[in-house]
């Protein structure tokens, strides 16, 4: 278990999934939490299940809205007097289709949440990160992000922004106490799945060579780590967690 013992972490998208699943291990580790999520009443449900854990704290947050970003980050700064760990896991996988017929409207949707969202709560907490010289921030991508799933081009194309991004912004802070990291699962079993087609659930599948689904579990341990002061010499890095299917 990672030691972060009054570390103050916001989890984007916690309501629910892997991002309730690293909030929970983070908690578990001695973190003070807080869940970043559009659904205020999910994410109030949460954080009363989480609280048998440690310190939670609830933001009703649209991570493609930037003043709606930018109000949370006071909120959060304001009661915690500093964030140490960012995991940006908020998103939304779109519809399945191919690209010559993929509504204009749902890739503007996926990319504002999966991509912006990244952009505006990075750019909205970093300079907070500076002025201690202190910071751990892990970005949840996708193994699609370098594959390329077909019949998913905004989610591939927004995760493949998501790596750009962290080897941007590693780079930036690399030498001023702040990782900035890159989680890149296979497909893990959550409610993200009713957003998919049953045929784009088994080809995810058929990709993966130990024959399983990825858990919350698998991912929300990496994430600890990533976010833990153990995590020493790694930043703009890309962690696989793809129970084999990586080919590249």
């Amino acid at each position: 278990m990672a030691d972060l013992a009054g570390q103050r972490a916001v989890v984007t998208g916690a309501a629910r999934g892997i991002g309730f699943g690293i909030a929970k291990r983070l908690l578990e580790g001695g973190a003070a939490v807080s869940v970043w999520d559009v659904d205020r009443a999910q994410a109030a449900e949460a954080a009363r299940r989480l609280g048998e854990w440690g310190e939670v704290r609830v933001a009703a947050v649209d991570v493609a809205d930037a003043s709606s970003v930018d109000a949370a980050a006071r909120e959060t700064l304001d009661r915690y007097g500093a964030v140490e760990i960012l995991v940006n896991n908020a998103g939304i996988a779109g519809p399945n289709m191919p690209t010559w017929e993929y509504p204009l409207d749902a890739w503007h949707g996926v990319l504002d949440v999966d991509l912006t969202g990244v952009f505006l709560c990075c750019r909205a907490l970093v300079p907070s990160m500076l002025q201690r010289g202190y910071g751990r921030i892990v970005n949840i991508a996708s193994i699609a992000a370098k594959e390329g799933n077909p019949n998913a081009v905004a989610y591939s194309a927004a995760k493949a922004g998501v790596v750009a991004l962290t080897k941007s912004l590693g780079k930036e802070l690399a030498g001023k106490g702040i990782l900035v990291n890159c989680v890149t699962p296979a497909a893990v079993e959550t409610d993200i799945f009713a957003q998919m087609t049953r045929e784009h659930i088994e080809y995810m599948l058929s990709k993966i060579p130990m024959g399983r689904f990825g858990t919350v579990d698998d991912v929300a341990a990496l994430v600890a780590w990533l976010a833990s002061k153990e995590c020493s010499f790694s930043t703009g890095a890309v962690f696989d967690i793809s129970g084999g299917r990586a080919t590249y």
